[in-house]
C-alpha cells in the first residue's frame, strides 16, 4: 500500500474528477443526490476530528513554544523575526494582486445590473473601522474557558502566550505543570496521527462536493476574476514564498513541497487555515524538522494574522467590484485598500460572516458599495480553496525562516 503522502496525492485528483462527473449530472439525479450527501457526511466528520484537537493543540503548542524558547533566550529573536516575516509576505502578496489588478482590470467588460438581483438580495453587515478594531480587541481577552469551549483560537493564543511566559517567570516551581504540557502535547500528536489515517477519505469526499455543486454559469460570467485570483495566488504561493525560502535559507522549492504536501492538500480541501492547524504542525515538524518550539509558536499564530492569500484575494477584489461600477482608483485610494485588507486579513474573531465583513470593510475604505460583496459569494469557495493553500503555506516558509535566521 502506498503512504499517506501518496494516498492523499491520489484521493486529491479523484475527488476533483469525481466532483467533476458529478457536476455534469443533473440535479435531480439520485446518483448525484447520494454522493454528494455521503461526500457531506464524510467530509464533515473529517473536518470535525481536526477541529476536535485544534483548540487543546494550539493551546499546549503555544504554552510549551514560549516555554522552551524563554529558556533558550530566543523569544525575542523569534518575535521580531516573526512579524516581520509576516509583513513582508502578505505585502508582497498585496502588491502582486493590485499590480495584476491594474494590469489586466478584470470585470471591466461586465455590466453591474448582471448581479443586481443578488445584490438586493444581500444584507450587507457593515462595519466601519474603529467598530472593527473595537471587535477585535474585545475577542483577543476573553474568558479563556469560554474561549476554549467555544473554539475560538485568536484569544486561546493570546492566553497560552500568558501561560508560557509564566511558566518561564516561575521557574522551577512549575516545572511540573510545563512537564504536564509537554507531554498532552505528545498526546495530541499522537491522536492527529491517527486523524491522518482518515485524512485521504475526508479530502476525497471534500473534493468531490466542492467541484460538483459550483455553479458553471456564475464561474463564466466572472471567469476572468477567478482566472486573475488563482493566477497570482498561484504565483506568490509557487514563486515568491518559495524564493522568500531559498534567499533566506538554502532550501529549495522542491525540498519544500514534498515535505509540506499533505498540509497543502488539507488546507485546499477543507479551506480553513484553523482546521489544517494539526496537519500543518505535523508537517513542518516532522517532515520539514522545524523544532518544536519554534513550530509551535510560528504556526498557530500564523494561521490566526498571516492571511497572505486572504489579503491579496481581498486587494483584488476591491479593484474588480471598482471596473464594475466604472471608478478608477487613484495611487492614493488603492494604497488605502493595501494597508485596510492587511488589517482585515486578520480576521475579526466573534464577528458572524467575518470573511464576507472585513471584504466590506475593505470596499468601503474607497467609498464601493457594500452590497457588491454579493457578487463575490457564488464563486468564494472555489476562490477560498487557493488561498487557504497559500495561507498555511507561508506559515510553513515564516517557521522555517525563523528557524534559520534565529539560529544563527
Amino acid at each position: 500500500m502506498p503512504g499517506i503522502n501518496i494516498q492523499i496525492l491520489i484521493a486529491a485528483v479523484l475527488g476533483v474528477l469525481l466532483g467533476w462527473w458529478v457536476s455534469g449530472l443533473a440535479d435531480t439525479s439520485t446518483t448525484r443526490e447520494v454522493v454528494l450527501y455521503s461526500s457531506g457526511i464524510v467530509g464533515g466528520i473529517f473536518i470535525d476530528l481536526l477541529k476536535m484537537v485544534l483548540i487543546p493543540l494550539v493551546f499546549t503548542s503555544i504554552a510549551v513554544g514560549i516555554a522552551n524558547l524563554q529558556a533558550h533566550h530566543q523569544v525575542h529573536r523569534v518575535w521580531m523575526t516573526t512579524l516581520g516575516f509576516f509583513v513582508v509576505s502578505t505585502s508582497l502578496a498585496m502588491l502582486l494582486a493590485l499590480t495584476a489588478a491594474n494590469m489586466f482590470k478584470p470585470g471591466a467588460g461586465l455590466e453591474l445590473s448582471l448581479f443586481q438581483d443578488a445584490m438586493e438580495n444581500f444584507d450587507a453587515k457593515q462595519l466601519t473601522m474603529p467598530e472593527f478594531f473595537i471587535h477585535f480587541f474585545h475577542n483577543l481577552f476573553m474568558n479563556p474557558f469560554a474561549a476554549l469551549a467555544d473554539g475560538k483560537v485568536l484569544p486561546v493564543v493570546i492566553f497560552a502566550l500568558f501561560i508560557g511566559i509564566a511558566l518561564v517567570i516561575g521557574g522551577e516551581r512549575y516545572r511540573n505543570i510545563l512537564k504536564l504540557l509537554q507531554e498532552f502535547l505528545e498526546l495530541i500528536m499522537r491522536i492527529v496521527g491517527w486523524i491522518m489515517v482518515l485524512a485521504p477519505l475526508g479530502i476525497l469526499a471534500l473534493l468531490i462536493k466542492l467541484v460538483g455543486t459550483q455553479d458553471i454559469g456564475v464561474l463564466k460570467t466572472v471567469a476572468g476574476f477567478i482566472g486573475l485570483v488563482f493566477g497570482t495566488t498561484l504565483i506568490h504561493g509557487v514563486i515568491v514564498l518559495p524564493l522568500l525560502l531559498f534567499i533566506v535559507t538554502r532550501k529549495t522549492p522542491l525540498w519544500f513541497l514534498r515535505g509540506a504536501r499533505d498540509a497543502l492538500v488539507t488546507a485546499f480541501a477543507t479551506s480553513s487555515s484553523t482546521a489544517t492547524l494539526p496537519v500543518t504542525l505535523r508537517c513542518a515538524e516532522e517532515q520539514l524538522h522545524v523544532r518544536r518550539d519554534i513550530a509551535g509558536f510560528v504556526i498557530p499564530l500564523g494561521a490566526t494574522v498571516n492571511m497572505d492569500g486572504t489579503a491579496l484575494y481581498e486587494a483584488a477584489a476591491a479593484l474588480f467590484v471598482a471596473n464594475l461600477v466604472g471608478i478608477e482608483l487613484s495611487l492614493a485610494q488603492q494604497l488605502v485598500i493595501f494597508f485596510t485588507a492587511m488589517i482585515a486579513s486578520m480576521g475579526a474573531p466573534g464577528i458572524p460572516s467575518a470573511g464576507m465583513v472585513t471584504m466590506i470593510m475593505v470596499l468601503q475604505s474607497v467609498g464601493l458599495p457594500a452590497e457588491a460583496v454579493a457578487i463575490l459569494l457564488p464563486i468564494d469557495r472555489l476562490l477560498d480553496t487557493v488561498r487557504t493553500a497559500v495561507n498555511v503555506e507561508g506559515d510553513m516558509v515564516g517557521s522555517l525562516v525563523v528557524q534559520h535566521v534565529t539560529d544563527r
